[in-house]
This record gives structure tokens, C-alpha cells and sequence, in this order.
């Protein structure tokens, strides 16, 4: 049942930019964002959790993040989660909250950030054109199906690659965009 939908399409493109948002969301720029501890999973009550589930965190200042444990028996496992994720963290734990300093980024590390940026943004780029190939093998479909005319699939050809250039463009404008966020420009 391979049936031609525009709107699908879009909705797929549009969805692996909104994961390349999310995974940009994550890299660190040198300024604290609570975004960047999304990721980390925490072993509490025999299970893996996700930390936003066991505390709040929170950007009380520009370098520095809080993260605030509900239950006082998970504090040593969350700081354990947060140094073993590879983020470049030291927590201090006072006890009641855990502290996370934001480090200046070094020019290497910021090289690095923007190299991983371009590699999420070229993963974006690689779905939205598997999107764009599932929508033009429908339209071969429909048209070897007698569903539509030649000159309906070349119409439809086009509204999808004029799509799939938007999309990939909306895509590397918001991947260039963090890019400059990293290189501190």
C-alpha cells in the first residue's frame, strides 16, 4: 500500500529536524543549559532512570547548573551518573544538591563540538532524503498502478524535492546557527 502523502512526508522531514534540534540541544556551549544533563540515566531502585525523573535541574547562573535530587539516598548515584557520562563535569555535592561548574571550553574541545554539530546535521540531512526517496518510489508506484497519470508523478517529483530543499535548508540553517553558538562567534 504505497499511497503518496504530502503531508506525511513533511510531517517526517519536519521530525528529523525537530531530533537534530534535540541533539544540538545537548552539546555544550560554554554556557549552562539543562538540556546538556538530558541524556544521563541514572541506576536508582534497581533500574535505569532518566535524571529529569529523580531531580530537578536547573540554570540558577550562566556557568553553572543545580541539580536538585528528591530523594536523598539517589545523591550518590546521580553524581555518579553525571561524572561517568563523558559531559566533562565535576560534580560538588553539598550534601542537599549537586553543584556541575561549567568549564571554559578549550579551542580544541570547541573544534570538536562543532565537528560533532556538522556530523548530527548530515544525519539529519541522510533522513530527509530517505524521506524524500520513499515519497518519489510511491509516486513510481501509484503511476505503474494506473493510480495517477505520467504527468501527475512529475508534478509530484517536484512538490517533493522543492519540499526536501526546504526542509534540508531549514536544517542547515539551524545546524550553522549552533555551530557559531560552539566557535563563540
Amino acid at each position: 500500500m504505497a499511497k503518496y502523502d504530502k503531508a506525511d512526508l513533511e510531517r517526517r522531514m519536519k521530525g528529523a529536524v525537530e531530533n537534530l534540534r534535540h541533539d544540538l540541544g545537548g552539546l555544550r556551549t560554554g554556557r549552562a543549559n539543562t538540556a546538556l544533563l538530558d541524556p544521563i540515566t541514572v541506576e536508582v531502585y534497581g533500574s535505569h532512570m532518566p535524571l529529569n525523573q529523580v531531580a530537578t535541574v536547573s540554570a540558577p547562573e550562566p556557568r553553572l547548573l543545580s541539580v536538585q535530587v528528591w530523594d536523598k539516598s539517589n545523591i550518590g548515584p546521580v553524581e555518579k551518573a553525571i561524572r561517568s557520562a563523558g559531559l566533562g563535569l565535576n560534580p560538588i555535592n553539598d550534601g542537599n544538591n549537586i553543584r556541575l561548574p561549567i568549564p571554559d571550553l578549550t579551542e580544541e574541545r570547541r573544534k570538536e563540538l562543532a565537528k560533532l554539530a556538522h556530523q548530527y546535521a548530515e544525519k539529519a540531512r541522510i533522513a530527509i532524503r530517505n524521506v524524500r526517496r520513499d515519497g518519489m518510489d510511491n509516486l513510481k508506484t501509484d503511476e505503474s498502478k494506473k493510480e495517477i497519470s505520467e504527468d501527475e508523478r512529475k508534478r509530484g517529483e517536484a512538490e517533493v524535492q522543492k519540499l526536501t530543499d526546504e526542509i534540508i535548508k531549514e536544517a542547515d540553517a539551524v545546524a550553522a546557527q549552533k555551530e557559531q553558538e560552539i566557535l563563540g562567534k
